[in-house]
């Protein structure tokens, strides 16, 4: 095998490795969170490295489903949450 073609598989494994590594070690927090708006709920789980980054990813999961366009989405993220359930790390 030539040499820039194996330094290039080299660095192609490691960056799948770390990639890898960082999504397995990296603790989550999972979040079930219910949205209502304008008449709709939506219930959405999701997992982040921070409980913040968790919460807000499920309400902006949520808001996807039962808003449209960008007002309507904004004033449904702004929104307090019906019900939140933390699943666990």
């Amino acid at each position: 095998m030539k040499k820039p073609v194996l330094i290039g598989v080299l660095m192609f494994a490691g960056i799948i490795a770390f990639i890898v590594y960082s999504t397995l070690s990296t603790p989550r927090r999972r979040v079930e969170v219910c949205m209502t708006f304008n008449g709709r709920i939506q219930c959405r789980i999701a997992s982040g490295a921070t409980q913040e980054f968790a919460l807000r990813t499920a309400v902006s999961n949520a808001c996807a489903t039962i808003s449209s366009g960008v007002t309507e989405t904004v004033n449904c993220e702004g929104s307090t949450p019906s019900s939140v359930k933390w699943l666990g790390k």
